[in-house]
């Protein structure tokens, strides 16, 4: 146990999984699953899967727990209510050697504590709440008083009135009495959104027999309905007849009014106003005392509470797992089963004996490597660098277990394909630079609350960098920077040291560039021609060589499995095929550019071309370009049609064949190969069938249609996505031109104008123009250009490259491990 076992890089191919049986006293079963959480090393399986899950033994655990979950979501809710921050303690790495869980007097307290703050919570805000439901009350019977007291004044005129006054109004009014001794009203506040609502209904009511008045409020009143301040209008309703005034009431509280009881004198309502403001005055201080108390506890809550919330959570999920784990019949041992990483089974049986040496038990848990035929896990080792890439791959799917993983390869291919489409050293420099910011700054940011979009940045930010640092190098080889040229190296080409004007000029080649595109190629005429022509080419080279390489993958599974049928079958034929028809086209890329033409006195053949008489007119050649290219070509086209035969019968025949192998050769039993007696079937482990009947088998195997069925669908995919799939790499070559045609414009429509001006306006302009080039080029660029590219380049890998070989059919490791949760408020609050 005490042995060192070295680990498994488990990049290429995904780690050695064992499945383990653990046998665990009940008494440090709390401290063993608490030690392995830790580590997150085993993934355990769930041994009670005929126990309805309200059956099992720690329900009511569970049940106790997700109160007190909710109790702190509820105190996080009231920290947003009254904004304040929730302290968190910044998460260490570094784990303890031997971690110890808190006791469960402990946990005892959190749960009795927790329902003593949220009775007190509670209680307290329900305190506020009515306190500032009576404040608001009075603050709108003030303002009430105070409205009505401005109509019996004299302050409102004829003009108020929602109707034009009758004869009988006016002779009413002029004989000099207020309009408040000749009709009842009712008064009160209002919502001033429903205040034309109100005057509508109230019209078409009563028919017109009222006067109506509104006066709008400054400050907003708070609201208990929806918890927030409201601005209301005061309003003041005349008519007659006591059931009309009834009816005006109700139809006034149906939108929400608040009625209140006005006197008609101004001596009463004066000494109402009083009385409203000395009521106002002790709810006042009563309230700020409630509020200041309600806050001080919750501040003091606030420092406690993340580290509540983490040991509560923890106790949790050791419950949850416990719940996995089978009881013997004496109730005294748990027996576990999970999946480990092979070398790392030490690390877990020295877990286990830590904890017992520390709780003084006798009896030691047992750890067993069980034989079986059930699928491990997929286990990827990866780090803060590798992680990121790894989950492009796994988006797509999870590998197989043991099968080739294509996270290795990603980690270069991806940023290199995005690199060819967003070609451009300014571009590429400015996207590193915000990723270095990223990477330089990742344990602060990483303590930091983040949104979702900056969330996914900072993930990637090893993917950003890394596109960034690409699109650098494809960018000197483009020789193009902000659409400019660079002329790093002396030109290899020279032009005439005399001309005249308009006449149209040849460069003669003179040398050899040193790297990349000559920076002669600039401004000419025939320069979008002939980057058209080059980059065309490159994106097949590029593309061919990815889905080679991919392919290779395959060969390499089938020589891991040892499946040599494939490899004869499937891989052989699939390869000539493709090597026929695109490989011969790369070569004779490769080849057209290492002749020269000029010297040669002819002009090249068109590869395109070339490539179509191949199927359509066999041995038939326009423009040769190599002796004997027609007897190449017959060969290579028969050697195609050849691997298509190849692959829809090879597979099939074989099937056959060893299928009548195997049910003409006769069986010979032993002894102990003797079919079992009753007897003999009755003693077999009930649970030792169950399990065997949850083994993930094949089921009763293939039959010959099955695999004739799956050969036909794969030779028409094949045979099909090798023409598909080379021209989808052509996005290479279209997007590369595209980005480099925008940044010509940019740089023509902004910056570029700025130069043809001189003096104040020209500084002034050279500003302004710089500005808006440099806001254009970061959004549209390199956020929306580099965005496209990288979604390109996504593509590529899952269905050009990863169809080549990959599966995706396993299953993902996901082991029992304590993570941190942030602690959300209450979805109702």
């Amino acid at each position: 146990m005490s042995e060192s076992v070295e680990k498994q890089e488990a990049v290429f191919r995904s780690a050695e999984m064992s499945l383990v049986e653990m046998y665990i006293p009940q008494e440090i079963s709390r401290d063993a699953v608490y030690s392995l959480g830790h580590t997150g090393l085993v993934q355990f399986r769930d041994l009670n899967r005929k126990v309805k899950s309200f059956q099992r033994t720690f329900v009511s655990d569970i049940r106790r727990l997700d109160n007190v979950e909710r109790q702190y979501r509820y105190l996080v809710s009231l920290l947003q209510k009254f904004d304040i921050p929730l302290y968190q303690e910044p998460l260490s790495e570094e784990v303890s050697a031997s971690p110890v869980p808190p006791s469960t007097s402990v946990i005892a307290d959190h749960v009795e504590n927790a329902s003593i703050l949220e009775t007190r919570m509670q209680q307290l805000v329900e305190s506020s709440d009515g306190l500032e439901t009576k404040k608001t009350d009075l603050e709108q019977f003030r303002a009430a008083l105070l409205a009505a007291d401005k109509f019996f004044t004299g302050e409102s005129d004829l003009s108020t009135l929602n109707h034009p006054p009758t004869q009988d109004e006016l002779l009413e009014l002029g004989e000099g009495q207020s309009l408040a001794h000749r009709a009842c009203f009712v008064a009160g506040v209002i919502p001033r959104t429903k205040v034309g609502t109100l005057e509508q209904i109230l019209w078409r009511a009563v028919r017109g027999n009222l006067y109506f008045k509104h006066l709008e409020l400054d400050e907003p009143f708070y609201d208990p309905k929806s918890k927030e301040k409201v601005f209301k209008n005061a309003f003041i309703v005349f008519s007659h007849g006591d059931m009309i005034i009834q009816r005006i009431q109700k139809i006034a509280e149906s939108l929400d009014a608040s009625i209140y009881d006005v006197n008609e004198s101004s001596d009463l309502r004066s000494n109402q106003l009083k009385e409203t403001n000395s009521r106002l005055q002790d709810i006042y201080t009563v309230l700020d005392s409630t509020n200041t108390t309600l806050e001080s506890e919750l501040f003091a809550i606030s420092k406690e509470l993340d580290g509540w919330y983490r040991d509560i959570s923890h106790e949790k999920a050791m419950y949850e797992v416990l719940n996995l784990f089978a009881y013997d019949s004496s109730r005294k041992i748990l027996t576990a089963e999970g999946w480990c990483p092979t070398d790392e089974l030490t690390v877990v049986q020295n877990k286990l004996k830590e904890t017992c040496v520390r709780l003084g038990i006798a009896s030691p848990a047992i750890v067993n490597v069980i034989e079986t035929s059930r699928t491990p896990p997929t286990f990827h080792r990866t780090n803060k660098f590798t992680q990121a890439f790894q989950d492009i791959c796994d988006c797509y799917g999870i590998a197989a277990y043991q099968e080739a993983n294509p996270g290795l390869a990603t980690i270069v291919t991806f940023p290199f394909m995005f690199a060819i489409m967003f070609g451009d050293m300014g571009h590429g420099a400015l996207m590193a630079m915000a990723a270095a910011v990223l990477v330089l700054n990742e344990k602060k940011i990483g303590n930091m609350k983040r949104d979702e979009i900056f969330d996914m940045a900072y993930s990637g930010r090893y993917i950003v960098l890394f596109m960034g640092l690409f699109s650098v190098y494809t960018g000197f080889i483009y020789n193009d920077m902000f659409s400019k040229s660079l002329t790093l190296f002396k030109s290899g080409w020279k032009y005439p040291e005399s001309w005249e004007v308009g006449e149209s000029i040849t460069a003669h080649q003179v040398g050899v560039y040193a790297f990349g595109i000559d920076s002669a190629w600039h401004g000419t005429e025939n320069a979008l021609l002939f980057a058209n022509s080059l980059k065309m080419k490159l994106s097949i080279i590029v593309g061919f060589i990815h889905m080679f390489y991919s392919y290779m993958y395959s060969l390499a599974n089938d020589f891991y499995f040892n499946d040599m049928v494939n490899i004869y079958c499937n891989f052989i034929p699939g390869l000539l095929f493709l090597s026929s028809i695109f490989g011969y086209l790369v070569i004779c890329i490769i080849y057209k550019w290492s002749v020269d033409w000029v010297a040669d006195g002819k002009p090249a053949p068109g590869l395109l071309n070339m490539l179509i008489n191949m199927f359509l007119s066999p041995g038939t050649i326009e423009d040769e370009l190599y002796p004997g290219q027609a007897k190449v070509q017959v060969f290579l086209l028969l050697l195609a049609l050849v691997c298509i035969p190849w692959l829809l019968l090879a597979k099939p025949l074989h099937f056959k064949y060893t299928q009548d192998k195997h049910q003409h050769q006769p069986i010979a039993l032993s002894e102990d190969d003797q079919v079992p007696n009753s007897g003999q079937v009755e003693e077999y482990d009930n649970e030792q069938i169950e399990d065997e009947d949850d083994d993930e088998e094949a089921g009763h195997g293939e039959n010959m249609g099955d695999v004739v069925i799956h050969q036909v669908i794969h030779t028409i995919e094949w045979c099909l996505n090798c023409v598909s799939h080379t021209a989808s790499y052509l996005r290479l070559w279209a997007l590369s031109l595209a980005h480099a045609q925008l940044s010509t414009v940019l740089w023509t429509m902004t910056i570029e104008i700025a130069f043809g001006m001189s003096g104040f306006v020209g500084v002034v302009m050279t500003v302004a123009l710089f500005a808006m080039w440099f806001v254009l080029t970061c959004v549209i660029l390199v956020v929306m250009e580099g965005t496209s590219a990288m979604l390109h380049s996504l593509r590529l890998h899952w269905v050009e490259s990863m169809s080549k070989f990959f599966k995706g059919e396993g299953i993902p490791y996901e082991p029992f491990k304590f993570v941190h949760l942030e602690l959300e408020p209450e979805a109702s609050s």
